[in-house]
């Protein structure tokens, strides 16, 4: 489906996830088309947009309409940009950042709303990114199911990937800086739309809350595969100069990891969150009459 709003084209990627905004040029924008492109990061959960041209004070200066800036603790900044991150990956690396399903900054007591993701050099095919629905994850759970993980709360750490302990393979940077943990609900109601989503991820969540790993690990193994299916998903192929943003709350992504003997470097903007609580339970449903 295809809308058109303010002379911008929204275009849907995916039946539950994701919409590329095409002629707009994100250096130039109107307060009116800034409200229309925020709602439609609310409705769909990751917005991609084509052919932009930002210098790093640019992008500073689109991601500062969304709120305060998330300066990171363990990537590396862009030399006179601390709120600007890369991700990059050389040629020779065998590993890459984000290559799992995941939600990034769950770890923090408020996670971050998004990021603002801009593609300076890509490979020549490959490097695409999966970007996963958590209120389709939610949805098409059964009704059991729903109402046991509506009860649950997790842990979740920053420590066993970025931290002492952590196997990184050099991707990160400051160790002693990954002292965050936090509890969240396994289901979010989100703080913009309302709606109920998953919050648990493979990358940073450690066990169900007040259980042992032992005990989680069977429900949240489950869980994992279920939150990246095929049909929650969309898959984005960047070009340069294309940028994606994604909710936290609402999605979570994956770096595919496809693309050795090549360069891929990317811009991140992290925008921080607000807090999340719980999504509230539904009535008991009363019996069907024999």
């Amino acid at each position: 489906m295809t809308v058109l709003l303010l002379g911008m084209k929204i275009v849907r990627s995916s039946p539950n996830v994701g919409a590329e905004i095409l002629g707009v040029d994100l250096r130039l924008l109107t307060d009116g088309e800034f409200e229309a492109i925020r709602e439609a990061f609310t409705d769909h959960g990751v917005i991609f947009f084509r052919d932009q041209d930002l210098a790093p004070d640019e992008h500073i200066e689109f991601a500062q309409r969304w709120g305060d800036i998330n300066v990171n603790r363990f990537f590396t900044a862009v030399d006179g940009h601390p709120q600007v991150a890369e991700v990059r990956k050389e040629p020779g690396q065998l590993a890459n950042i984000g290559g799992v399903w995941h939600t990034d900054h769950s770890y923090d007591q408020i996670p971050a709303l998004g990021s603002i993701l801009y593609a300076r050099e890509v490979p020549p095919v490959g490097g695409d990114t999966m970007f996963a629905s958590q209120y389709a994850a939610f949805d098409a759970l059964t009704d059991g199911m729903k109402e046991t993980l509506l009860n649950l709360w997790a842990d979740h750490s920053s420590r066993h990937v970025f931290g002492q302990d952590g196997d990184n393979n050099g991707l990160y940077n400051n160790p002693s800086s990954a002292t965050q943990d936090a509890v969240h609900p396994v289901v979010i109601e989100h703080p913009l739309s309302g709606r109920a989503a998953l919050y648990v991820n493979v990358g940073f969540t450690l066990r169900l809350h007040g259980w042992s790993h032992h005990e989680s690990a069977p429900l949240l193994g489950w869980l994992y595969e279920h939150c990246g299916r095929a049909e929650f998903s969309t898959r984005f192929t960047w070009r340069p100069g294309s940028i994606a943003m994604w909710d936290n709350r609402a999605v979570q992504h994956y770096a595919l990891n496809d693309y050795f003997g090549h360069r891929r470097l990317m811009h991140r903007i992290t925008i921080e969150g607000t807090p999340i609580g719980p999504a509230r339970r539904q009535p008991r449903p009363v019996a069907a009459a024999a």
